[in-house]
């Protein structure tokens, strides 16, 4: 019995010598299969929504110029005319209220009053200080030399109360208690638009316009706020030295 079983494995074993596959012989493992490339069907293509270069390396079409071409032209003719380089009329306008406020101040804190002069036919203005009987030019840098109008604006008419100036100079006082000289002053452009500006005396409001406007009324003033609004005796009319120009 037990030398037919060996005969069997004898058997079994000659038979796989024949083959050429041993009983001791080893499997195949994945680290002895060959390292050759293999590309499997399953390769991912590119996608159709891979995006590609973008339009401007290969430039603009004659229709995305045109178009950008209308828009300048829009721009061009809409939004330039509108922008100006040079001082107009109502910028002027603010400026001498900014001028008007400023020697105010300057009266009222310094207790001293000043005067304002213009020139209609130079179209320049410029402060000089008041004391006594005497005017000097001021200190500050800023008013040393007179200030010019633009070259196409100009004064038209300067009013002092009733006194109505059309050329020469006029003076506008600034007293220390705050109170400024009833003024109506009249500018104009190229254009002959017109800008109006006038001080009311009683409350040192400004009034701007570029219509005429109408004259201040005399209001009646009790005598006890009367003796607040009369001007200090060394700012009056009566000063030796009037309309001294700065040193340009």
């Amino acid at each position: 019995m037990v030398i037919r079983h060996w005969l069997g494995i004898r058997r079994s074993a000659l038979q796989g010598q024949s083959s050429g596959i041993g009983p001791q012989a080893t499997l195949l493992t994945s680290s002895s299969l060959p390292l050759t490339p293999h590309v499997s069907r399953f390769t991912l293509h590119a996608s159709p929504f891979t995006l590609h270069p973008s339009r401007s390396s290969a430039g603009f079409t004659i229709l995305e110029m045109l178009i950008v071409l209308f828009l300048l032209t829009i721009v061009v003719v809409v939004v330039f005319p509108r922008i100006s380089l040079t001082e107009d009329l109502g910028s002027t306008g603010r400026k001498l209220v900014g001028v008007l406020r400023t020697f105010q101040g300057l009266a009222a804190t310094s207790q001293k009053p000043l005067k304002l002069y213009l020139d209609i036919d130079q179209g320049t203005y410029w402060m000089m200080l008041v004391e006594g009987k005497e005017e000097r030019i001021p200190l500050d840098p800023a008013w040393k030399i007179p200030r010019a109008l633009p070259e196409s604006i100009r004064f038209t008419e300067v009013s002092i109360g009733q006194d109505k100036r059309f050329s020469g100079r006029v003076d506008v006082s600034f007293f220390a208690n705050g109170r400024i000289e009833p003024v109506t002053l009249y500018l104009t452009d190229a254009k002959n638009n017109l800008l109006g500006l006038a001080v009311d005396s009683l409350t040192g409001g400004i009034r701007v316009s570029d219509e005429r406007l109408d004259p201040p009324l005399n209001p009646i003033i009790p005598d006890r706020v009367r003796l607040l609004l009369k001007p200090n005796q060394q700012g009056g009319a009566g000063a030796s030295q009037r309309g001294l120009v700065p040193n340009q």
